[in-house]
């Protein structure tokens, strides 16, 4: 039993919610979706700058674009090193002709029409623009394009990017800017009365795939008549085009469970989904991301899914950090948090198929829980992993011919 189902009263997803919430959570503003601010409609074209990095780990942002974008048609990703290919095959050797250009000039030159938005793909560790992106930022202002930012460096607060927009009449999106701080909300305790599951997709490291897995898992169980809403944590999530998310890692500490709680319970409210997922940020044993702690704080967790990537020796931008076993990070997620972890997904990088299956099996066999790759095996089998968790999900499943 979790902590969701230890309350006397349940909230129900309808107007009469309300009337359950604490005050000091009924008297604060809710979190506003980031679709809300930019609007949802594909119709808006974006091209991605993704300089030496796109299929990289560091190009996680424009990889994710390329592979789903409820928000922007993706027009381009600019990547001199791959210019010339198709961005498709590139990731994973299906093609979705989105070219690959080797600078803005020629991503404008194959654009049908100017495109709306310059997208900033890349998430490096520093968080900050190099003088020369810094440069081609300016360039695409120039150029009359809108500007998504992902990045911790706030361009919409800087003068010299001000100015420009100005002259150019465009908007700079700061992704991970929050609210201010009288407007954030701490930890209610009102999550327990959340009657669906809450799922989260975490992992054995950062850039690891979890955000793509929670994608995949959300398509396929809707697909299959199973309403879910995923709950976006990070950048490229809300990029991407997320109903309802925050990025966590630029929320203070104080605030980070509150607001993801408020996340969870205002997707409830206003969805009345069967199941919320939540993307995972970070992993739990990893000393360097403390967000990990947060999701399972602030949301609670019903269940965990573990994505890991056994063909990767060393932590991302740790190389004498050893990465852990799937079994030493699901003994520390069970013992942090009142949750139990139902399945293990794997991100194929560096492994034949061959060796993919391999793992399956052998995770299978050690943990005892189901085991599969989101992007290489059919999505049924995520499925599967979700309802063998939760029993009681099957009853939304289309009844066999």
């Amino acid at each position: 039993m979790t902590c969701h189902l230890m309350q006397p009263t349940p909230l129900a997803p309808d107007e009469s919610v309300a009337k359950s919430i604490s005050a000091t959570s009924r008297n604060m503003p809710n979190p506003t979706p980031l679709s809300v601010i930019a609007g949802n409609d594909r119709s808006t074209s974006a091209i991605v700058y993704c300089e030496g990095n796109f299929g990289a780990i560091d190009g996680k942002t424009a990889n994710g674009l390329v592979r789903y974008s409820e928000r922007y048609e993706i027009l381009s990703v600019i990547d001199s090193e791959k210019a010339g290919q198709d961005a498709g095959m590139v990731l994973d050797g299906k093609p979705k002709a989105i070219p690959i250009c080797r600078d803005l000039a020629e991503s404008l030159e194959k654009a049908t029409r100017l495109p709306d938005y310059f997208i900033f793909g890349m998430a490096p560790s520093s968080g900050m623009l190099s003088l020369k992106e810094r440069s081609l930022v300016l360039e695409a202002i120039s150029h009359g394009l809108n500007i998504v930012n992902g990045l911790h460096e706030f361009l919409g607060d800087d003068l010299v990017f001000k100015a420009a927009c100005a002259a150019s009449n465009v908007k700079i999106l700061d992704v991970r800017k929050p609210r201010d701080k009288k407007d954030l909300k701490i930890f209610t305790g009102d999550i327990d009365r959340v009657t669906c599951p809450v799922i989260a997709v975490l992992g054995t490291d950062c850039a690891i795939g979890k955000r793509t897995t929670a994608t995949v898992l959300a398509q396929a169980l809707n697909e299959r008549g199973v309403k879910t809403v995923m709950i976006g944590t990070g950048q490229t999530g809300l990029i991407q085009g997320a109903r309802y998310g925050v990025a966590l890692d630029a929320i203070p500490s104080q605030f980070c469970a509150g607001e993801l709680e408020a996340m969870v319970i205002n997707a409830f409210m206003v969805e009345g989904p069967d199941v919320i997922l939540i993307e995972g940020q970070g992993a739990l044993s990893h000393p360097a991301f403390s967000t990990s702690s947060f999701i399972l704080r602030g949301a609670c967790p019903d269940g965990v899914v573990l994505q890991h990537a056994p063909g990767r020796k060393a932590r991302c931008d740790f190389p004498d950090m050893l990465m852990p076993t799937p079994a030493t990070e699901i003994n520390l997620i069970e013992t942090f948090a009142k949750t139990k972890v139902i399945g293990v997904t794997i991100n194929h990088e560096n492994m034949s198929d061959a060796e993919v299956s391999s793992a399956i099996l052998r995770y299978e066999y050690e943990l005892g829980i189901p085991t599969t790759d989101a992007l290489s095996r059919p999505s049924e089998r995520l499925v599967d992993m979700i309802i063998r968790g939760f029993p009681k999900l099957a009853e939304k499943l289309p009844a066999a011919a």
